[in-house]
């Protein structure tokens, strides 16, 4: 579950030494909580951006977060064919159309429509890292 692809995409992502200290001791559903957290992060940075009409800044914010959601993408078991990796890949395909549309338009709104996905999956995500259950579900799909 945790490959070469989702830690290069999570150095390519994040500098800060302390964090990669934490992705390197993350489970491989905690490297996936850490990765929709700084998504929605990056999200909320680059609607800070628009906001302060700094658009150099926001488009890197965008194209990070769309580093990210490549990671997550990439990193899915299609070949075990589960109908979870299949809707996830699909929404990954979705939210990276929507941020390429955001980014063009300097649009608040898509940008919070694409955080509001990625939160409402996070939990998940984070319930499974807290319960340590790294099978089922979330081996299906990474």
């Amino acid at each position: 579950m945790l490959n070469s692809k989702m830690l290069k995409q999570f150095n390519k992502a994040y500098e800060d030494d302390a964090l990669k200290a934490a992705v390197y001791g993350a489970s491989p559903v905690g490297l996936v909580v850490l990765l929709y957290e700084g998504a929605i992060k990056a999200i909320n940075q680059a609607g800070y951006a628009i906001e302060s009409q700094r658009y150099d800044e926001k488009a890197r914010l965008v194209s990070k977060t769309i580093d990210i959601i490549d990671g997550l993408r990439e990193s899915l078991d299609l070949q075990q064919g589960s109908e979870a990796a299949g809707n996830l890949n699909d929404l990954y395909i979705y939210m990276k159309q929507r941020l390429s549309i955001a980014n063009l338009k300097n649009d608040l709104e898509i940008l919070a429509e694409v955080r509001r996905l990625l939160e409402t999956i996070l939990p998940a995500w984070q319930e499974l890292n807290r319960s340590g259950m790294a099978t089922g579900a979330a081996s299906n799909a990474y």
